[in-house]
C-alpha cells in the first residue's frame, strides 16, 4: 500500500469518528438519575389512656384490723392488678350520715369515674350522688337499692359466722356463747343466727346471748359489750363489729373469741379461736375490670366461699381434729354447692318454723331476716 493510500485509510477513519460522535450528540438527552424519595415519617405514638380513678369511702379507720382493713386490702389488690390503668383513693372514717353525701359528693367532683361506699348506711347518699352523675359507676356494699349506675355487692359473712359457730359450740365449757352486735339489720341478724346454728350442729345445747352497741366501730363499747356478756356467763364470743377490742377483752378476762372480717390472730392469739375473714380483693379486681373493658352494668352480686370472698382461718391449734376436719367439710361443701347452711327444719325464737323440713332459703328469705332462731336470747331492737 503507497503512502498516498494509508493517508486516505486514516482519514476515514477519523471522519467516521466524527460523525459518530455528532450522531450521538443528536440524540435524546439522558435524564439524571431521579433522588430518592423521603422515608415516610414514623406515625405519632398513640395518646396514652387516662388512669381510671376510683375512690373508696370507708366506714371506719384503715387500721381498724376488721371491716375497713379488709376493704383497703381489696383496693391494694386493684392497684397491684391494674397499676398504671388505675389511680385509686380513699376517705376513711365517713359517717353513714349527711357527711356522707358531701364526702361521696366531693369525690364525683374530683374526677373519680368509679366510687365504692363500703357501709350499709350510704345507701340513699350513694343514690341521690349516682343520679347527679350519670357517667360515674357507683358500687355499693352490702344494700339492696340499685340504680343505672350504681350496683350492690356484698358477702356471705353468715357463711364464715356458721364456720366459726362450730367452733364455738365444741370449744364451750359453760355452753353459753355472747355476740356482740353493731346495726340490727337482716345482714347482722343472720350472721348471728347462723353462728349459733352452726354451735347447735354440734352442740344442741347452745344459748346466745346478745349485746347491741348500736355502730360498727367504737372499741370502747365494744370493750364494754364484751365485758357484760362474760359476767352474763359466755365463755366464748362472737362479734359483728369491726375492731379487735372484743378479743382482746376476751383474752383479758382469760375467756376465747373469734376474729371477724379481718384475721385478727394477732391481737391476742391465746384468746384466738380462729378468724371468719372477707377477701374482697376478687370481687374488687373484677368489677374494676368491668369498668375498665366496657362490660360494667347494673345489679346485685354475693359471694361467699364458692367465689373466694369468705374462709375461715387462722384456726387455734386447740381445736379438736374432728372440728376442724368438721370445718374443713364445710368449707367444701360450700364452694361446691353440696352443703347449705340455712336449710330446715329451723325454728323461730317463739317456736314457731321459718324453714320447713328440707326446705332451702333463698336469696330473698336471707336478706330480710328479722328474727332470731330458738336458742338465741333477747330480743331484736325494734322487732
Amino acid at each position: 500500500m503507497t503512502d498516498q493510500q494509508k493517508r486516505s485509510l486514516i482519514k476515514m477513519a477519523a471522519l467516521s469518528a466524527l460523525a459518530s460522535t455528532a450522531l450521538i450528540g443528536c440524540g435524546k438527552k439522558e435524564e439524571p438519575a431521579p433522588a430518592p424519595a423521603p422515608a415516610p415519617a414514623a406515625a405519632p405514638a398513640p395518646a396514652k389512656a387516662e388512669p381510671l380513678k376510683v375512690a373508696f369511702a370507708y366506714v371506719g379507720p384503715v387500721g381498724d384490723g376488721g371491716w375497713t382493713f379488709a376493704h383497703d386490702n381489696g383496693r391494694k389488690a386493684i392497684e397491684k392488678e391494674f397499676g398504671d390503668k388505675v389511680v385509686t383513693s380513699f376517705v376513711e372514717s365517713v359517717p353513714e350520715s349527711a357527711d356522707a353525701e358531701r364526702v361521696i359528693r366531693d369525690m364525683a367532683a374530683q374526677g373519680n369515674k368509679m366510687i365504692f361506699g363500703t357501709t350499709f348506711g350510704y345507701m340513699e347518699p350513694m343514690l341521690k350522688v349516682a343520679a347527679d352523675n350519670p357517667n360515674i359507676k357507683f358500687e355499693h356494699a352490702t344494700g339492696y337499692k340499685t340504680a343505672p349506675n350504681m350496683r350492690t355487692y356484698d358477702s356471705r359473712t353468715y357463711e364464715g359466722a356458721y364456720m366459726a359457730g362450730v367452733i364455738a359450740g365444741a370449744m364451750t365449757k359453760s355452753n353459753t356463747l355472747g355476740v356482740v352486735g353493731s346495726i340490727p339489720i337482716p345482714e347482722v341478724i343472720r350472721n348471728i343466727n347462723s353462728f349459733t346454728l352452726g354451735a347447735q350442729s354440734v352442740n344442741p345445747k347452745i344459748k346466745t346471748k346478745v349485746v347491741w352497741v348500736g355502730e360498727w366501730f367504737n372499741p370502747p363499747k365494744e370493750t364494754e359489750a364484751a365485758t357484760s356478756l362474760i359476767n352474763g356467763g359466755a365463755d366464748v364470743l362472737f362479734q359483728n363489729t369491726d375492731s379487735s377490742a372484743v378479743l382482746q377483752t376476751a383474752g383479758k378476762m382469760g375467756k376465747r373469741a373469734f376474729g371477724w372480717d379481718s384475721d385478727m390472730s394477732a391481737y391476742d392469739p391465746k384468746a384466738h379461736l380462729g378468724s371468719a375473714v372477707i377477701n374482697w380483693g376478687p370481687y374488687y379486681v373484677k368489677a374494676v375490670g368491668d369498668a375498665l373493658n366496657g362490660t360494667w352494668s347494673t345489679g346485685s352480686v354475693w359471694w361467699g366461699v364458692k367465689e373466694g370472698a369468705i374462709d375461715m382461718v387462722s384456726v387455734a391449734e386447740d381445736v379438736p381434729a374432728d372440728i376442724k376436719a368438721k370445718v374443713d367439710t364445710i368449707r367444701a361443701g360450700l364452694k361446691d354447692g353440696s352443703f347449705v347452711i340455712w336449710k330446715g327444719p329451723i325454728v323461730g325464737q317463739d317456736g314457731k318454723e321459718v324453714l320447713a323440713k328440707d326446705a332451702v332459703a333463698d336469696d330473698k328469705f336471707l336478706g330480710g331476716i328479722k328474727f332470731y332462731i330458738k336458742g338465741v336470747e333477747g330480743k331484736v331492737p325494734g322487732g
